[in-house]
């Protein structure tokens, strides 16, 4: 099983612009997946903070920190959080705190594994979209 606590490599340099292109990619395959769940659109990326940390760790690289409400990266030092203005984390007392050992519980780390096949084929279609505006026919 994977340690999501310990560094990863990047795929792409992490920048503000990046950030802003991760956030309205990842809203939208959210989005896309509750249309396929049946249930009402999203206002924002609440409850989300699983598939947005895995996406940000695979495309961004660093680490995966969080405790048992929300989960965030932490990218060359800095805390990065794609749903840091959603109504959910606006509500936690400390969203930031990391909890290592929480990672280290059997089921939420089988929990992660069950979301990277959605999150690997999310970076590969974020990337795919980046190479193409990056490199018009």
């Amino acid at each position: 099983m994977n340690d999501w606590t310990v560094e990863r490599k990047a795929q792409r340099a992490y920048s503000y612009e990046s950030f802003a292109l991760a956030k309205v990619f990842v809203f939208r395959k959210w989005c896309e997946q509750a249309a396929e769940r049946d249930i009402t659109p999203p206002a924002d990326l609440s409850g989300s903070c699983k598939y947005g940390s895995l996406f940000m760790n695979q495309v961004f690289g660093g680490s995966i920190c969080g405790h048992y409400e929300h989960q965030y990266n932490l990218i060359g030092g800095r805390i990065v959080d794609l749903s840091h203005d959603a109504l959910d984390v606006g509500r936690m007392g400390n969203p930031y705190l990391h909890e290592p050992d929480f990672f280290a519980i059997p089921s939420k780390r089988a929990a992660l594994n069950r979301c990277l096949p959605r999150v690997e084929g999310w970076v590969c279609q974020f990337l795919a979209e980046l190479d193409s505006a990056e490199n018009p026919a």
